[in-house]
């Protein structure tokens, strides 16, 4: 027997919580919008600068939303992740590849929670498993070596949720191939194989259009249309 609770169990939005959210969704466009920006005009400190507070707002806004606790700790590992590959040596990319990992699993725990399996789910495993054997064979070869082992783990990770994100619906599964994408840029870099230009451009805006599709999917899933507010009798009045 299935044991876990409805999934419109989250509890309602007041319009406090409603307009704190509104604001901290508009700041993140905002804190997006200038890490893009600084990465296209060059300005890689401006990148630098506000990385770090790109998850940790999305965190917030998910965490005024209501959201599950699993769905919040996969933005702050995404957080951690950020905060760590800030810092351009093998143990802080390991140690962020690890706190991406963990995300990944939050990620995978929601998305059995709240999904449903995928139509035709033997041939799209056999697709996503081919993807990651081709990607980690071509790579492999170029990658340090001290960065293998662990780069094929974390990918074997990283496409194992992407194909978990198909049980919550089609903007769901575009984030987890967004992220499978932006990841596999960062491989390629570390590689040394030709990626298109702006690089870091490309890898942010994957990463930060997987990590908005993942996380509104799962909200979508748990908090479903008209299940998003007070209900009009719960609400304080308000005089003419």
């Amino acid at each position: 027997m299935n044991t876990t609770p409805p999934l419109t169990s989250l509890p309602p939005l007041t319009p406090r919580r409603a307009l704190a959210a509104r604001l901290l969704l508009a700041a993140f466009a905002v804190v997006v919008a200038l890490d893009l920006g600084g990465l296209l005009a060059g300005y890689p400190e401006l990148h630098l600068t506000v990385k770090p507070l790109l998850l940790s707002v999305l965190a917030a806004w998910v965490a005024v939303r209501g959201g599950p606790p699993l769905l919040i700790a996969a933005a702050v590992f995404g957080w951690g992740g950020d905060t760590l590959l800030r810092f351009e040596d093998d143990t802080a990319f390991l140690l962020g590849m690890g706190s991406f990992a963990l995300g990944h699993v939050c990620y995978l725990l929601l998305f059995r929670r709240y999904g449903t399996t995928p139509r035709h789910v033997l041939p799209l495993g056999a697709a996503y498993a081919a993807v990651l054997v081709l990607l980690v064979a071509l790579l492999w070869p170029d990658l340090p070596a001290g960065l293998r082992i662990p780069v094929a783990a974390y990918s074997l990770l990283l496409t194992a949720m992407a194909f978990g994100a198909l049980r919550l619906g089609a903007a769901t599964a575009a984030g987890g191939l967004l992220f499978l994408l932006s990841d596999a840029l960062i491989a390629m870099n570390i590689a040394e194989w030709n990626t298109p230009a702006p690089h870091d451009f490309w890898v942010m805006s994957t990463y930060l259009a997987a990590q908005y599709l993942l996380v509104t999917g799962v909200l979508r899933a748990a908090r479903p249309p008209g299940a998003g507010a007070v209900p009009e009798e719960n609400r304080p009045a308000v005089d003419a």
